[in-house]
């Protein structure tokens, strides 16, 4: 049994390092592409005409009111409170 066992996996180890792979190729690169550059910015032109005045702002209509948070607990009946002085 151990035998058919380390002879199974020594031929599975075989079988699988035996594939024929395809080598490697790395992909041709493309040629590199020509860009032409402007020539130099000529002058400014004109200032534009000024804008208008935006209109003024409306104001919003108020929210309504929020709803009443419910009611805490009660609290316990409070007990008798013992000061300890500290110890020097």
């Amino acid at each position: 049994m151990r035998f058919t066992t380390v002879f199974a996996l020594l031929l599975s180890a075989l079988a699988m390092t035996a594939c024929d792979r395809q080598p490697a190729v790395a992909p041709s690169q493309a040629p590199p592409v020509v860009v032409t550059v402007p020539g130099p910015p000529g002058p400014a032109g004109p200032v534009g005409p000024q804008g208008t005045m935006g209109a003024p702002a409306e104001k919003g209509a108020t929210g309504a009111t929020g709803m009443t948070g419910s009611e805490g607990a009660k609290g316990e009946q409070g007990g008798t409170i013992v000061v300890v002085p500290a110890q020097r």
